[in-house]
């Protein structure tokens, strides 16, 4: 069994928010990305952590809108 990537995980996370303007609420991206890997909610939650994006609450509820964070690189 391949160990999870989750840094590129992280990397689709952040392009698809930037590509929707920088905020998107989590119902669209969870539909977005949820056929290329599973445990979107898990990882919001790690990027949370590590200020890549932010939303209310510990994890995202399903009407929660995510921005990107404070410790994200500028494109």
């Amino acid at each position: 069994m391949e160990p999870i990537d989750h840094e590129a995980e992280y990397g689709e996370i952040l392009t698809c928010i930037r590509e929707h303007g920088g905020k998107m609420d989590y119902k669209e991206l969870n539909d977005i990305l949820s056929n290329k890997f599973e445990g979107v909610r898990l990882r919001l939650k790690t990027m949370k952590d590590k200020g890549l994006v932010d939303f209310e609450g510990i994890v995202p509820g399903f009407s929660a809108l995510i921005t990107l964070g404070e410790n994200v690189p500028r494109e």
